[in-house]
C-alpha cells in the first residue's frame, strides 16, 4: 500500500511542474514516426491513435503533425492544462492507460511516449488489446540519455551523490517489452541515436520536470539546481550542450 501511494504521489508531482515540463523536455526525431510507421505496418495518417499519459503534448502533437486522429489521455490535472494552453484543438481525455474509456476495437495504435513506466502493465496491457482493433499495435518508447558520453554519465554521478535513494535513471525497454509475450503479442524493437543543442538554462530546466527532483520540495531542490547549473557552467564556459539521446522503441502488435 505505502509502495502504491507513493507511486501516486510521485506521478502527481508532475503538475507542478508541467511548465517546466514543456518547456524543457526533449522532443522527438521524425526517424521515430517512421520507424513506428514501418513496424506496425501502417500509416499514422488517418489512423486513430491514442496517446497514453501524453503530459503535455509533447508527442501528441507530433503524431497529429504525421496526419493521425489522435486523443490525449492524461490523469494528472497540472499536466492536462498544460496540455490544453500548449495543444489547442487536440483532444484530451484525463484518464489512465489501466482503466481506457473507450469502446472495443476502436483504435488503430496506442502509444506511450515516455510513459509506460507509469502504468500497471498487468492491467494496462489487456485494456489496450481491449481496445485495439485487430492488427492494432501498442507502442512505447523513450528518449535515454546517452551515458556513454563523459560528461553525461559525470552529471548521473553528480545526482546520484546528490540525491541518495531518489535519483534514478530510465531503465531499458528490455526491463518493460517482458511484459508483453505473455499477452500473446509480437514485439518489434527500434533503436535510433539523435541529439538537440540547447542552453544550459534548459538543462536545468528539463532537471527540474525530472520526477525525483519534481516531486521534491522547491526549497530543497533548489540547492541541487543550483550545483548542477555551476558544474554544467564549468564544463560547458559558452552556455551551450549537445545532449545526445539514445532513443528506443517498442511495437507490440495484436493478433489480426
Amino acid at each position: 500500500m505505502t509502495e502504491e501511494r507513493d507511486f501516486r504521489e510521485v506521478a502527481e508531482s508532475f503538475g507542478t511542474v508541467a511548465a517546466e515540463y514543456d518547456r524543457g523536455r526533449p522532443s522527438y526525431p521524425d526517424e521515430l514516426f517512421d520507424a513506428l510507421e514501418r513496424l506496425s505496418g501502417r500509416s499514422l495518417k488517418g489512423a486513430r491513435v491514442l496517446d497514453v499519459g501524453a503530459g503535455t503534448g509533447i508527442a501528441t502533437r507530433l503524431l497529429a503533425a504525421r496526419g493521425a486522429d489522435v486523443v490525449a489521455v492524461e490523469p494528472n490535472a497540472g499536466m492536462a492544462a498544460q496540455f490544453l494552453a500548449s495543444s489547442p484543438g487536440l483532444p484530451l481525455v484525463k484518464a489512465t492507460g489501466d482503466d481506457l474509456p473507450f469502446h472495443d476495437d476502436s483504435a488503430d495504435l496506442i502509444t506511450y511516449a515516455q510513459a509506460f513506466h507509469w502504468i500497471h502493465p498487468e492491467r494496462a496491457i489487456p485494456e489496450a488489446i481491449r481496445v485495439l482493433r485487430p492488427g492494432g499495435a501498442l507502442a512505447t518508447w523513450w528518449n535515454v540519455h546517452d551515458e556513454t558520453v563523459p560528461w553525461v554519465r559525470a552529471r548521473d554521478e553528480r545526482m546520484a551523490a546528490a540525491l541518495p535513494g531518489r535519483y534514478h535513471g530510465y531503465g531499458r525497454i528490455s526491463e518493460f517489452i517482458g511484459h508483453f509475450a505473455p499477452a500473446g503479442l509480437a514485439v518489434e524493437r527500434a533503436v535510433l541515436r539523435w541529439e538537440r543543442r540547447i542552453t544550459v538554462d534548459h538543462v536545468i530546466t528539463d532537471l527540474t520536470s525530472r520526477s525525483y527532483l519534481a516531486s521534491m520540495d522547491p526549497a530543497e531542490r533548489a540547492p541541487v539546481l543550483a550545483a548542477e547549473r555551476a558544474a554544467m557552467a564549468a564544463e560547458f564556459p559558452d552556455g551551450w550542450v549537445v545532449e545526445p539521446y539514445v532513443l528506443e522503441l517498442a511495437v507490440a502488435i495484436t493478433p489480426a
